[in-house]
Order: structure tokens, then C-alpha cells, then sequence
């Protein structure tokens, strides 16, 4: 968002960002320093909606159709409360934010969603893989995912994906209108990711040691106990590597345990939360991605920026950004023993991982072009509201 507004503002446009606070307390438009704090909005809310509307959740605070409502609502009413009649177009980042400014925009303003992957498919394999949870398909919290889903990519007037793979998603599962939905890739600033590359980092590879790479925030959806398990098995044929981790997240604390159980904790290192990402990929060697679900991550795109060969699953839309063989390698969801052969593979051939990092970086410097991507969007722009200058 910072990137497109900064991109924006370069063609002479003006851009303000409104979403929640750092904290989830309020929303504001951070540019402006307009701020509406939810707890002015909660009970009002709180009585009107649940108490009357739909007792079967109205008592438990914890229940997640409740907080997601609560938030959509008051997002709602936060952008009717700054007004947004004087915008010539609205640019929503989530099927939450397409549904809720849909219902309080002035009909003349046009709106464009982007969907940056599935909220509904993640949750419900969240749901899935977490039965004590006790949600399943008849549930009506399942039911709302698939709701949301559909209003939120069906409420622009046209909603942009990253990739075939979303946009197949939003049109056979949650039946959203083919005519509705654009796709193209996202861009990415390569002068503002090679001035962080070159401004070095202080964390340096052990000597002799090959570097594998995993940026990624520390949840489930990441499938990092996937590459955990994969370096188990690596670690019995090899002794050549290190696993830098970057990130955190929920998950970390059961994450570093999977690493002292696996016996682990001298080849994985745990980098937390760092803005040195660009340089740490110069310092690489092998990047993985062993998802259970992403769209177009922005981690991809660097490391094939870097001219690093990257590993990815087949999750998601991580097949159409990498070719099998050519700039990358593609592992089955959740296969660690596929993901252990391949990182073998890659750490005996010097030549081979070498030329996959050539050809991942002459392909990335062609298809993740900033420009390329503000001309679609302009014209995304222009299709909805002929008259946006």
C-alpha cells in the first residue's frame, strides 16, 4: 500500500490511508491524522447488532463473527464519520474493507477491490486442521467466511487478483461474476529493494556453511514446521548449511521447539523481525517457501529479485510465479521428504542452483516491473471512472 501510494503520488495524485491503528483501538487515515477510537463505537454496536440480532453469539466476546463484524462496523462508521465524498475513486486491500466502504460510499465514487488471497479457503483450513475449535461446514461461522468472500469480492465495481489461481477461486467457489475480476502480477520497487540490499547487514553466514533463507511471518499458513521437518532429514545426509528463519509471529515459541526436538538448534537460527531482509538474501544461497496457502508473496519476488533459486509448494498462486526447473523448484503442500530431496539437490549442484538463481533473476527483473503494474492499475482506474485524471 505504501509503494502504490508513494507511486501515485509521483503521477501527481493525492492518496490517503485509512485502516486500522497499530494496536486494532481505532481506525484513522494515518496521513491526514484523522482517528475514530472503537471504544466510542463497541457499545453502540454491541447493542444494536448482537444483543437483538443473533443471541446465539451475543454473550460469548470471544466469538470470531462477532470480532469480525464488530470491526467491519466499525470501520463502517469511521469512514462515514471522515466522509468520503471528496475522493475521485476508493482502493480497497481486503474483502472486509470492499464490503464495508461498498455500503457507505457515495454512489458516484467508484470502488476497486484488490483480494490478496482467500481469507475464506485459509480460515476454513485452519478450521479443519483445528477440530478442537469445534467449526465445521454446517457451522455458521463457516458459512460466514463463504458469505464474506463473495460480498466483499463481489462489492466493486471491479476487483483485481494477483493470479489465475485467485481469480478461479473467487469465480467456482464463492461465484463471483468472471466479468468482475482483472488479474495482474503485483510490482515491485527494485531501486528501493537494491538501495536496502546494498546497505548491508551485520548478520553474516558461518564459513564453509551454505545459507537456506525462510522470510515469513510465524504461522501456520506458512508451513515452517514443513521445512523444520524437511531439515531433519536433510541433516543426515548433509552438514553443509544453515536455516535462517526471518520473522515472527504466534507460532514461534512451538516453532523453536520443533527445532530443539529435531536436534536442530546449531543449524537453525531464528532472525525475529528485521528490515535488513533484501541484504540477508545477497548473504544466501536457497530460498524456501513451503506454504500451505499464499497468493503472490512479496518474499518471492525479492528472492528471485536477488537471483536466488527458490523452492516454493504448490500452493495457491506460488506455481505461476515460478517455473519448475527453470527458475525455481515446485514441492507438493506439506511434503517435507519432497522438500528434503530438492534442498539436496540444490546444495550438490553448484552449478545447477547457480544457473536456477540466473534465470529466476532475469525472469523477476521482466514480470515484477513497477511500471508495468501502475499502467495496468491506471488503466483500472480509467475503466471505472473514465474522468479519474
Amino acid at each position: 500500500m505504501h509503494q502504490l501510494k508513494a507511486q501515485l503520488e509521483e503521477l501527481g495524485h493525492e492518496v490517503d490511508l485509512l485502516g486500522n491503528s497499530p494496536d486494532y483501538t481505532k481506525f484513522h487515515i494515518v496521513n491526514r491524522g484523522l482517528a475514530l477510537e472503537k471504544e466510542k463505537l463497541l457499545p453502540l454496536l454491541d447493542r444494536q447488532l448482537f444483543d437483538s440480532e443473533s443471541p446465539y453469539f451475543a454473550h460469548d466476546p470471544q466469538h470470531v463473527i462477532r470480532s469480525y463484524e464488530l470491526d467491519r462496523y466499525c470501520m463502517e462508521l469511521s469512514a462515514a464519520y471522515f466522509g468520503l465524498h471528496q475522493y475521485d475513486l476508493i482502493h480497497t486491500q481486503d474483502i472486509f474493507a470492499a464490503r464495508a466502504l461498498s455500503r457507505v460510499k457515495p454512489k458516484h465514487v467508484p470502488l476497486v477491490a484488490h483480494v490478496h488471497g482467500s481469507v475464506a479457503t485459509e480460515l476454513h483450513t485452519s478450521f479443519r486442521n483445528s477440530p478442537q475449535m469445534g467449526i465445521s461446514e454446517q457451522s455458521p461461522e463457516w458459512q460466514y467466511f463463504t458469505l464474506m468472500e463473495h460480498y466483499g469480492a463481489a462489492s466493486a465495481d471491479l476487483t483485481i487478483t494477483a493470479n489465475q489461481w485467485q481469480k478461479n477461486i473467487l469465480t467456482e467457489q464463492f461465484g463471483v461474476p468472471q466479468q468482475q475480476v482483472a488479474v495482474f502480477q503485483y510490482g515491485l520497487d527494485a531501486v528501493a529493494f537494491w538501495q536496502k540490499a546494498h546497505a548491508g547487514t551485520t548478520i553474516r553466514p558461518p564459513f564453509g556453511k551454505k545459507v537456506i533463507i525462510f522470510p515469513a511471518r510465524l504461522t501456520y499458513v506458512k508451513g515452517i514446521n514443513v521445512l523444520i521437518d524437511a531439515l531433519a532429514l536433510l541433516k543426515s545426509a548433509r552438514r553443509d548449511w544453515v536455516c535462517w528463519i526471518v520473522g515472527d509471529g504466534e507460532l514461534r515459541g512451538a516453532l523453536e521447539h520443533q527445532v530443539l526436538a529435531a536436534s536442530l538448534q546449531h543449524d537453525v537460527r531464528f532472525l525475529g523481525q528485521r528490515d535488513d531482509v533484501p541484504a540477508l538474501l545477497l548473504q544466501s544461497d536457497i530460498f524456501v517457501h513451503s506454504c500451505y496457502q499464499d497468493n503472490q508473496p512479496f518474499s518471492v519476488m525479492e528472492a528471485q529479485l536477488a537471483g536466488l533459486p527458490v523452492i516454493v509448494s504448490a500452493a495457491g498462486g506460488l506455481p505461476e510465479m515460478v517455473e519448475h526447473g527453470v527458475t525455481g523448484l515446485i514441492s507438493p503442500v506439506g511434503d517435507a521428504i519432497m522438500l528434503y530431496q530438492q534442498l539436496k539437490i540444490l546444495l550438490e549442484n553448484d552449478h545447477n542452483r547457480k544457473q536456477l538463481g540466473a534465470n529466476a533473476q532475469a525472469w523477476a527483473s521482466q514480470h515484477w516491473s513497477m511500471e508495468l503494474m501502475m499502467s495496468r492499475l491506471l488503466d483500472v482506474y480509467t475503466s471505472v471512472q473514465p474522468t479519474v485524471r
